[in-house]
């Protein structure tokens, strides 16, 4: 499941479907379809400014069209929790299973963003103690070097 999170799309993927959706969107005709393909690419995006804009059009496919809350709220989730908004991420998963509380699949996609906010969360422990200790030992130095001044 890890890999939903790390996969990207394949930049042709990405061009012919925002190409359908642009020539749509130009007739002021886009399709749910058109704008769903495009946000899926997007989410997919190895660019967080891609992802995004998915996100906005995921969104807005969900408020507008009821046929496919459940597909869109799993990409809202990898979408969100691919720019690290892992909060909102979960929100969208708890949405989906309160749809459809059994899928495994957003069970696991659930489990894999708990463990990224966990790791990433110790990781951000870990250094914030090097940073104490780092300011620590300067200032243990400068308290040392001040002893030695005076003496």
């Amino acid at each position: 499941m890890a890999d939903v999170l790390t996969e990207t799309v394949l930049p042709e993927d990405l061009k012919r479907f925002e190409k359908i959706y642009h020539e749509q969107l130009y007739k002021n005709d886009v399709t749910p379809k058109a704008q769903f393909e495009y946000a899926w690419c997007l989410v997919r995006s190895k660019y967080p400014a891609d992802i995004q804009k998915g996100i906005v059009l995921l969104e807005e496919l969900y408020k507008t069209h009821e046929e496919g809350h459940r597909d869109y709220l799993y990409y809202l989730a990898i979408g969100t929790a691919r720019l690290k908004e892992y909060s909102k991420a979960l929100n969208y998963v708890r949405s989906f299973l309160a749809i459809e509380p059994g899928n495994q699949q957003v069970i696991t996609l659930q489990q894999t963003i708990k463990k990224k906010m966990e790791k990433e969360g110790l990781v951000g422990m870990a250094m914030a103690g090097g940073v104490v200790l780092a300011v620590g030992a300067i200032v243990g130095v400068g308290m040392a070097i001040a002893h030695k001044v005076k003496s």
